[in-house]
C-alpha cells in the first residue's frame, strides 16, 4: 500500500474519532439534563462507530502491507465520506 495513502487515511479515521469524541459528549450531557433513551441509542450509535474508526486506524498502521494498492483510493473515499456525516452531524447536533 502507498504510504502516504494509508497515512491520509490514518489521519482522517482519528479525525473521526475527535468527532465521535464531541459526539458522545454533547449526548452524554444532553442525556443528564433529558434521561431521554432516544439520547443513549445515539451515544451507543456514536460508541460502535468509533470502535469501528479505532479498529481501522490499527490496521492502517500495523497492517498495510497487507492491502491493496487498488483498493487504498476506495477506503479513502469512504473515511472522506464518513467523516463530512459526522462532521454534518455534529454541526446539527449543536445548533
Amino acid at each position: 500500500m502507498d504510504i502516504w495513502m494509508g497515512t491520509v487515511n490514518a489521519l482522517i479515521n482519528m479525525v473521526n474519532l475527535g468527532l465521535l469524541g464531541a459526539l458522545i459528549y454533547t449526548f452524554a450531557r444532553m442525556y443528564q439534563t433529558s434521561k431521554a433513551n432516544f439520547t443513549l441509542g445515539l451515544i451507543f450509535f456514536c460508541s460502535l462507530l468509533m470502535i469501528n474508526s479505532l479498529i481501522s486506524v490499527y490496521s492502517y498502521i500495523t497492517m498495510s502491507m497487507l492491502f491493496s494498492d487498488l483498493l487504498v483510493p476506495y477506503l479513502l473515499a469512504i473515511s472522506i465520506a464518513e467523516m463530512a456525516g459526522l462532521a454534518i452531524f455534529l454541526k446539527i447536533t449543536l445548533e
